[in-house]
């Protein structure tokens, strides 16, 4: 079953969550992916300024959209300009998602497949109740492998490239950030099991008060 930790504010959970992090890469975590969305942006802040071997560090991403690395929707844009950019890890894999979510999931299937199992997975959660990018009720979901083109994507834009559900739960750590009113539902679902950002049975999922529904 997941754990879920409720702190007092977004910005507790962004702290929890690089001091995980942090922890993970000094007890010799070597893989690091990263999420994108409005979340996980106060957390990569805070790691940039950590004390981090990151000449050690390979880092990944969860998911993409199929759009060019300088992009404003671009997960990789959000994360060099908010932590690649202040920091030197080893090696970054971006997705591809500018070659389209066929040829971008192929690519980045091969790359995750020779370092799987990955050492530290941090994730958002939709309101949907989605993570990654896969969406309840949508095929993505099934996808065997380790990344997936997704299609028809319920928010904008709708193609996109995920981590499958098989490499998220073979990961050694997953920690998934949920902040605000608004993610409350999707807690209580993923509490269930019913969405798939609830069927990583090992996460470690970091709340604030309003996303835990207090």
């Amino acid at each position: 079953m997941p754990e879920f930790q409720v702190l007092a504010t977004p910005e507790d959970v962004a702290r929890a969550a690089a001091d995980q992090i942090v922890a993970a890469l000094d007890g010799g975590a070597r893989t690091l992916v990263l999420a994108g969305g409005n979340t996980p942006k106060r957390c990569y802040e805070l790691l940039a300024g950590a004390e981090v071997k990151w000449g050690r560090v390979t880092v990944l991403f969860g998911d993409e959209r199929c759009v060019p690395p300088d992009h404003p929707e671009s997960n990789y844009r959000m994360a060099r300009e908010s932590l690649l950019g202040r920091v030197a890890p080893a090696t970054v894999h971006r997705i591809a998602g500018e070659l389209g979510p066929d040829e971008a999931a192929a690519a980045y299937d091969r790359i995750v497949g020779a370092l799987t199992p990955l050492d530290v997975v941090l994730l958002g959660a939709g309101e949907d109740g989605h993570t990654a990018s896969l969406f309840p009720g949508h095929p993505e979901v099934q996808a065997k492998g380790w990344a997936v083109g997704v299609r028809n994507a319920p928010k904008p834009p709708p193609d996109r490239v995920s981590l499958t559900l098989p490499a998220l739960q073979g990961a050694r750590h997953v920690i998934v950030l949920a902040t605000g009113a608004g993610k409350a539902d999707a807690v209580a679902r993923a509490r269930r099991g019913e969405v798939p950002s609830g069927m990583i049975a090992g996460a470690l999922w970091l709340l604030d008060r309003a996303a835990a529904g207090q």
